[in-house]
This record gives C-alpha cells, structure tokens and sequence, in this order.
C-alpha cells in the first residue's frame, strides 16, 4: 500500500513557511506585539534587552526556514527545531503563562509542526 503523502518540497515548503511567518513576520517585523510582551515578562530583559532578544531570535528562526528549504542535514535541522521549541515554550509558560491566550493550543500546534519537521526529514528527496 501506497502512502498518500504530498512531494517532500511540499511538506519542507510548510515547516518553512511557518518559521519564516514566525520570525520574519512576528518578530523581524514586529507585527505580533504579544510576542514582545511575553520576552520582556522574562526576567532581565524588560523593553530593552527582550527586543533585541526577539529580533535575534527572529534572525535565527527565519535561518531555520531557509535552512529547511535547504535540505541539508536534516535530521540536525529538525532536532535544532525540537530543541528550540522545547526551549521556547518551556519559557512561555514559566515566565509569561499571565500572557499566552491558550497555552494548550500553542503545545498542540508546535506539536504538530514538530511532526512534520520530522516527517520532512525522513522523507526521501530531502538530501
């Protein structure tokens, strides 16, 4: 039996899009506030250091897009992805949970991004 996947571009193509949308998007560019609030909720950084923070945390998120995109590595691409999702949202709930609407909701899809990050790096096609 035939699996029913999509081309493995497509499934890199998606775990791309949304860390170019959460980086370049919401941090680089500034355009999701909430994510500035629940940096500077983190203690030491407050407006000034939790906005430097956040940019270059949306430098390195958008580096992973193109890194996916890239196809090299990609078992060390999707374990970076893993470990930096851990990381981001054991820290959202440790020092923001005040701010973060659904938490449950953010582990569900960062879950399901995880999946497929994994999912790409399986496939065939990605090397």
């Amino acid at each position: 039996m035939t699996a029913l996947l999509p081309p493995a571009w497509l499934i890199r193509v998606a775990v791309a899009l949304v860390w170019l949308y959460e980086g370049l998007w919401c941090k680089i560019l500034g355009r999701q506030p909430r994510q500035f609030q629940v940096v500077e909720a983190v203690p030491r950084y407050g407006p000034g250091l939790g906005s430097i923070f956040l940019r270059v945390l949306g430098v390195g998120e958008t580096a992973i897009a193109a890194w996916v995109l890239s196809g090299i590595a990609p078992v060390p691409c999707a374990l970076a992805q893993t470990l930096l999702l851990l990381l981001l949202n054991a820290s959202g709930l440790l020092f923001a949970r005040h701010l973060i609407h659904d938490p449950g909701e953010m582990l569900v899809k960062n879950f399901a991004l995880l999946v497929l990050a994994w999912v790409a790096a399986s496939l065939p096609g990605w090397r």
